[in-house]
Formats: C-alpha cells, sequence, structure tokens
C-alpha cells in the first residue's frame, strides 16, 4: 500500500504520466512523485495528437473505459473554465452500403444492454426528429448513436458529403478536446502539492530493496531512488521494461496527418470529425498511375487501400484550418524522435478524404504553401488494447500502447493506474487492461475476432 512516504518515478510526461501523476495526487495525497521526461511535457507523441475522443468501441471494456475517461475530461473542462476548448459535434461514420449488420452488431455488443435505448434510426426523411450539432457547448448533448439511411437526410445535415453515401453513424458522445490545457491544469496542481519535474533520459533501472534510475540531465548523471516506478514513455515502453528484463507485447507505426487552412471554404465549419470507413482506391490520373506503378515503394498506393480516412475542421471562432489523416500504414518501424515522413503522403491523405468530402478536389496539387505535414507513433498491442497496471516485477507499473486514442484515454487510465499503484479498489474492467488478460483466453480470442477500433 501505498502511503504519502511512498516515492513514485512516473517515466514519461505524455497526456498519460501526467494523467497517473494528477490522480495519484488528487485521489491519493501523493506528494512524492517524480515526473521524468528527456524532453518537456506534451512535448512528443502527444503534441501529435488529434485531440479527439469517442465512446464508441467494439467491446464494452473499452466503452466503459472511454466513458469514465470522457466524464472525467468533460468534469474538468468545467471545473477549470475553458469551455471553450471543447466542442462536442460527435464522430460520424460513413460509408456507401445499406447493410451494415457488422457495424450494428459492433455497437450493440459494445453498448451492452443499454444498446436499445442508445441507437436511434432515421430512415426517413424528418429533419425535425434527428438532432443536429449546431453549436460548440458539450452540455446537453445527446448520447447513444444515431443511424442515418435517409440520402436527404445525410444531405440535409452533411452538404458536403458525397452523393453516395448511404449511411451515416453518428457517434454522440464525442468531439475533440484541447489536452494541452487540460494538461497544464494537472501540472500545475501536482507542482502545487510536491511533485517534482526531472528533465533527464533514463539510463538503467537497477532493483534491490527498491528501485534505482540513472538519469542523464543537461548537469551530468543524477541518481534517483524511489519505491515504485510507473512506465508511461508511449513509445519507448518497450526500452523502458527492457531495462529491468520485461518483454511487453507493443510495437510502433509511423501515422501521419496533414492540416492546411481551408480558404477555399470547401468543408463546413460545423461538420463533426468525419470517417469514410469504405476500403478506397485513390483517383489518380492515368499518367500518374503509370508512374506509381513502375516505383516498387509506391505501387501499393494504386491498388486498394483500407478505409477510415478522416477529416475535420480544426479550432473554432475565425479559424478555416482542416486536419486529414488516414492510418492506412501497419509497418512496424523502430522509432526515432524525429520520424521521417512521407513525402507524398499529403497528396495521399487529400485524394483519400476527397471521395467523402469532393470539394476538397480543388485542391488537388495546390495544396496552400503553409500547410502542415507531421506525425507520431502509435504505440500498441496486437489487439489495440492499452495496458495499465503492474509490470511482472513488484513496484512496477505500465500505462501504455494507446495508438491513437491516448488524449481519449488519459484521465480514466491515469486513474487506474494510479489505483493499481496504491492498491486500492479497482473498476470491474481493470483486468482486461493489465497483462493479466493474456491469460484469459476467452477473452484474446473475442479480441482477435472483432474490430481494433484503428483510426
Amino acid at each position: 500500500m501505498a502511503t504519502n512516504n511512498t516515492k513514485i518515478a512516473i517515466i514519461g510526461s505524455g497526456f498519460i504520466g501526467i494523467s497517473t501523476a494528477y490522480y495519484l495526487c488528487l485521489k491519493y495525497n501523493l506528494s512524492n512523485v517524480f515526473l521524468i521526461d528527456i524532453g518537456n511535457p506534451m512535448s512528443f507523441t502527444s503534441s501529435q495528437s488529434g485531440e479527439n475522443y469517442r465512446n464508441w468501441w467494439p467491446h464494452p471494456s473499452m466503452v466503459d473505459l472511454m466513458n469514465r475517461s470522457i466524464d472525467l475530461l468533460e468534469n474538468l473542462v468545467e471545473i477549470t473554465g475553458n469551455r471553450k476548448n471543447i466542442s462536442r459535434r460527435g464522430y460520424v461514420l460513413s460509408t456507401r452500403e445499406n447493410n451494415i449488420r457488422d457495424l450494428i452488431d459492433q455497437l450493440r455488443f459494445g453498448l451492452g444492454s443499454k444498446s436499445s435505448s442508445l441507437i436511434r434510426y432515421h430512415k426517413k426523411f424528418n429533419k425535425n426528429n434527428y438532432v443536429a450539432n449546431s453549436n460548440y457547448d458539450f452540455l446537453d448533448k445527446p448520447d447513444g448513436v444515431d443511424v442515418l439511411q435517409d440520402q436527404k437526410l445525410i444531405q440535409t445535415n452533411f452538404p458536403s458529403f458525397s452523393k453516395d453515401i448511404k449511411t451515416i453513424l453518428h457517434i454522440r458522445k464525442g468531439g475533440q478536446i484541447n489536452s494541452q490545457q487540460i494538461a497544464e491544469f494537472m501540472m500545475n496542481f501536482c507542482k502545487s502539492n510536491g511533485h517534482e519535474r526531472i528533465k533527464g533520459e533514463v539510463k538503467s533501472i537497477n532493483l534491490t530493496d527498491h528501485y534505482t534510475l540513472q538519469l542523464q540531465t543537461e548537469s551530468g548523471m543524477q541518481s534517483i531512488c524511489v519505491d515504485k516506478i510507473v512506465n508511461a514513455a508511449g513509445p519507448y515502453s518497450d526500452k523502458v521494461a527492457e531495462m529491468l528484463d520485461i518483454k511487453l507485447p507493443i510495437f510502433n507505426i509511423l501515422q501521419q496527418k496533414i492540416a492546411f487552412p481551408d480558404h477555399l471554404k470547401a468543408i463546413p465549419r460545423d461538420m463533426p470529425f468525419s470517417i469514410d470507413l469504405d476500403k478506397q482506391s485513390i483517383d489518380w490520373s492515368s499518367d500518374e498511375k503509370e508512374i506509381i506503378l513502375t516505383d516498387p515503394d509506391l505501387c501499393f498506393l494504386a491498388k486498394q487501400l483500407p478505409g477510415a480516412v478522416h477529416c475535420r475542421p480544426e479550432g473554432e471562432g475565425d479559424s478555416q484550418w482542416l486536419k486529414l489523416g488516414w492510418a492506412y500504414s501497419t509497418e512496424k518501424m523502430n522509432i526515432s524522435r524525429k520520424p521521417e515522413l512521407h513525402k507524398y503522403f499529403p497528396e495521399i491523405v487529400l485524394r483519400g478524404a476527397a471521395q467523402l468530402n469532393p470539394a476538397l478536389k480543388k485542391y488537388y496539387g495546390k495544396l496552400p504553401k503553409n500547410f502542415v505535414h507531421y506525425g507520431g507513433w502509435y504505440t500498441m498491442t496486437n489487439e489495440n488494447w492499452p495496458l495499465i497496471g503492474p509490470m511482472v516485477k513488484e513496484g512496477a507499473f505500465v500505462n501504455s500502447a494507446f495508438s491513437g486514442f491516448g488524449t481519449m484515454a488519459a484521465c480514466a487510465a491515469g486513474e487506474l493506474c494510479a489505483a493499481w499503484v496504491t492498491e486500492s479498489t479497482l473498476p470491474k474492467y481493470a483486468n482486461n487492461f493489465s497483462l493479466n488478460r493474456y491469460k484469459n483466453s476467452s477473452l484474446m480470442k473475442t479480441l482477435n475476432k472483432i474490430n481494433r477500433g484503428i483510426l
């Protein structure tokens, strides 16, 4: 059991590590906490976040975790008065299919016994029956899912969408949030309660009757001794675990995004985070396709690519910016602090996103000069579930493998990890997110069958 004298080192100062420190302080009044990172807080993977959140997941444990995290996030927005730093326009999943039985089955499984009251069908045009999202406040927003299968209703509410879209699933408990603002509030709270931030690289971890960490800092080598450690090192979590001769079942893939000012006004500013679920073939010209097919590194772009390209307006008020992303790459990679980005990605994601929002074709070959191309690491397990809990050796814990959903999961993950560290009462989903799940053959069999929810 952790006491006020227990010393804890959290390795990693992204949103996950900061949230863990926050809930150790808030719920358990622990002040002897060191937050260690080679860089500044929120400066690595967290700085590349899309800052989106949703409670749509094809498993009830993930839905429970996300619902808890969203509730905590929205509560933090209220108590900090940062109402303008959150919008709850939801997530929109679109497809050209009428038969969506698999998607509905996923929703029902994830929502559990409440699914019958949370899934609403709109198969005939009725503008008064479907509640659109037109403002940015998150209070009094509907929960659940609206399923739109009337094309007139779809076009009325999503006029930028391609006219061949036949089904919309509007996940209502979702939107965007300013994680940097929330993390800053958490950091200030922790600092005022005695937490210490150390800027340095962990070089080794030795375990005797306590943990001794050797750190390379700007002023030289530093040694600190603690009773417990939390591995929240994101893409470096496997390296930290290896210092304790622990092998974590995680890997890293590079995911890229672009952002640019939509000066041609291709996308309505009130459009929710929108995802094209359908597999697609990019509309290259015949000359472009011929060139692509002759390059072994690019020829895959002339073939059918996976779905889930996404687009959303960025910012409120007078902002014109858009963000586009597409997690079509599944290549496991060795990480670096500055990942090498694919020079053709901006044109690839633009053409992919234009299949759902055809007005984006106006930008083909002429993206604004001030567009931003950036990328970060998706640290993940094969089943795309996080690892939160004990890390084999007594006093060692992990809070990692959040793929592209670290922002939305951070609060509940930090709270859950803090409960593990302090040996406190755990929620019912706790074991499913720990390494213990790999001993649960029934759960793993289920996870190997369902959609992994990568966006």
